[in-house]
């Protein structure tokens, strides 16, 4: 693994992985179902949208599946909702980073107006990365439990470090620019119960368009917790072009 990523991502003092006791928390809330009266009660605060394309990556070792609940609740309050297409998350591999890409150009060439990136944990953060590359197509970018700011640590280092010999060279310049934030507005959701990646990593540089906002919940199901739709939302429901800071309870 490269030892930039090793030094840099892992292995500071600077942060300690989230206790292990709050893996059991993870594992519960992965497998308990979400109650059809939860996903009602979120879908009738919620704002209607405008219809404008919303892509949905998901965190490591997830897929399209995990994204699901979100995507049928954005659906429902009318907007154009994408997947990723490029099954399970293994990381910054090449096929992801030119695949997430080609989806992004292909689905403003479909609709002909700019993207709102949602990404949970590790897909956050590469599409925070794609914004960067391409902020004239982007939106806004909203990023769930994900770590943007190095160092950092996570209980799933192991399994990273043992893909990432098929991680793309060009990812070692995504780690090195991670601090740098996006020219787009940037809305961070984040939890100091997060059992799988240290919050503090979690939060977006502070400045005009970025904003900061925690809520109650495990990291394993932030892309289906009714607080994060809360806040989702709300951000989507501003017009493009103006930003104001979250109002709501979440």
């Amino acid at each position: 693994m490269d030892t930039f990523l090793m030094d840099t991502l892992f292995h500071s003092d600077k942060r300690a992985r989230p206790p292990v006791r709050r893996l059991w928390a993870e594992a519960v809330s992965a497998v308990t179902p979400m109650p059809r009266q939860v996903i009602l009660a979120a879908a009738r605060i919620a704002p209607p949208g405008d219809g404008h394309p919303v892509l949905l990556v998901p965190g490591f070792l997830r897929g399209e599946g995990y994204m699901a609940p979100l995507r049928r609740f954005l659906d429902a309050r009318g907007y154009a909702v994408y997947g990723w297409r490029l099954g399970v998350n293994l990381g910054p591999t090449e096929r992801v980073l030119d695949g997430v890409g080609r989806r992004l150009s292909d689905i403003v060439a479909r609709h002909d107006r700019s993207v709102t990136l949602i990404g949970h944990s590790l897909g956050g953060a590469l599409v925070r990365e794609l914004a960067k590359e391409r902020p004239e197509l982007v939106r806004q970018v909203i990023v769930l439990a994900s770590p943007i700011r190095l160092p950092t640590a996570s209980q799933l280092e192991p399994v990273y470090r043992m893909l990432s010999r098929w991680h793309s060279p060009d990812s070692r310049s995504l780690y090195e620019r991670v601090n740098e934030p996006p020219p787009v507005p940037v809305t961070a959701i984040h939890t100091r119960s997060d059992g799988i990646v240290a919050w503090q990593s979690c939060l977006e540089a502070e400045g005009p368009l970025r904003e900061n906002i925690e809520i109650k919940g495990p990291h394993s199901t932030m892309a289906r917790n009714p607080a994060a739709w809360r806040v989702i939302a709300d951000r989507l429901a501003q017009p493009e072009g103006y930003w104001r800071p979250y109002g709501g309870r979440s």
